[in-house]
C-alpha cells in the first residue's frame, strides 16, 4: 500500500494537459493575439477558396485590420460588396474577433 505523500502521488498532482500548458505559455508571453493574426493569414485559402487565393497577391493583419491585395479588379469589387460576410467567415475560423475591418487593395 502506498503512502498518500509518496513521490508518485505528488507527481500526479503536477500533471497538466499539454493544451492547458500551451495556453498558459501564450498568455504569459502575450503571444495569443499575434498567433491569432497568423492563423487568419494562414487560413485565408481555406476560408475563401482556391480561386480567391490564386488571385490574392498579399495578405496581412495590422491594428485589427485585414489588408488583402488582389490582382483582379472584378474580384475586388465582388469582395468589397461582401465585406461583412468575409469578416464573419474569418473571425469564425479563428473562433474569436481578431479582425474588425477588411481592406481590399
Amino acid at each position: 500500500m502506498k503512502k498518500p505523500n509518496s513521490p508518485e502521488n505528488s507527481r500526479q498532482a503536477d500533471i497538466v494537459p499539454l493544451k492547458d500548458s500551451i495556453k498558459a505559455l501564450l498568455k504569459a508571453y502575450r503571444l495569443q493575439g499575434k498567433l491569432n493574426e497568423v492563423t487568419v493569414v494562414a487560413s485565408w485559402e481555406k476560408v475563401m477558396g482556391k480561386a480567391v487565393a490564386l488571385k490574392t497577391k498579399e495578405i496581412y493583419v495590422s491594428n485589427s485590420k485585414l489588408f488583402v491585395r488582389l490582382t483582379s479588379a472584378p474580384l475586388k469589387h465582388e469582395l468589397v460588396m461582401a465585406k461583412t460576410r468575409v469578416l464573419e467567415l474569418i473571425n469564425a475560423e479563428v473562433g474569436e474577433t481578431v479582425v474588425k475591418e477588411v481592406v481590399f487593395l
